[in-house]
């Protein structure tokens, strides 16, 4: 299983929400590089990235930065957040980027996902962030009308390599993931799942390596870094497996 540690970005800044709720918004110190370079020390192999300035308004002032946490950082790095036209595709994987996270894009223009993925390749990751079973999109703030298993199901069919699944009402709240719906998502979709949200001790990671098949291959955490409730060198020595033959 492999532990991915979040930068969120927000401002130029490492921060991380509460249930995606802007206003909540904790800042941490040290610069999104910075903090990609200690990942790194700590033997992370995969970043997870997440664009806030440009889930909310499109915005695309974090890219500069980007391009430096990729300099920093020589493991995989994905990210989410405000991927939606073909020049946003474009110009994120000329920073150097390795995955990109779809969300808003997949829920509403499905077939502008399928076209991206046969003229990019296999650079593609469904991001279903979902309350009470209900997509939400546009950082969350809108409701898409679809539910989270129909949206898993069409993933397969359109080409994307995996999914990283959220159960915003866990998001940010150290109350521990939701393991449960995590392998719904995985049996409906077919497609290997990294689960994100609500990871808040060692304990939570163990559960997660005992219960889960190898369609869980990875464990996405952020605020429990932060917050100093796990130890990410010693969780990824705990349970980190070598990626180098994963597509996902």
């Amino acid at each position: 299983m492999l532990i991915i540690p979040a930068i969120d970005i927000l401002g130029g800044r490492c921060v991380r929400l509460y249930m995606g709720h802007y206003d909540s918004a904790e800042v941490y110190e040290g610069s999104p590089v910075e903090i990609a370079e200690k990942f790194q020390e700590a033997g992370a192999k995969r970043l997870h990235v997440v664009d806030l300035d440009a889930a909310r308004s499109g915005s695309s002032e974090n890219r500069r930065l980007l391009r430096k946490m990729r300099r920093a950082f020589t493991g995989i790095i994905e990210v989410g957040g405000g991927i939606r036209t073909q020049e946003d595709v474009e110009h994120l994987l000329e920073t150097g980027v390795d995955r990109l996270v779809v969300g808003t894009i997949l829920a509403k223009e499905p077939e502008t996902v399928e076209a991206w993925v046969k003229r990019y390749g296999q650079k593609f990751i469904g991001g279903i962030d979902s309350l009470h079973g209900h997509v939400k999109i546009a950082g969350w703030k809108k409701d898409s009308k679809l539910q989270d298993s129909e949206l898993a199901r069409q993933c397969k069919n359109l080409g994307l390599i995996s999914i990283i699944f959220t159960n915003i009402a866990k998001d940010g709240t150290l109350e521990g993931p939701d393991l449960e719906n995590t392998l719904r998502i995985h049996r409906d979709s077919g497609l290997p799942v990294i689960l994100s949200g609500g990871i808040s001790s060692p304990e939570d990671l163990a559960l997660i390596a005992q219960a889960s098949p190898e369609g869980l291959p990875g464990v996405i955490t952020g605020k429990a870094i932060y917050k100093g409730r796990i130890d990410i060198a010693q969780c990824i020595a705990d349970y980190q497996k070598d990626p180098s033959e994963v597509l996902w």
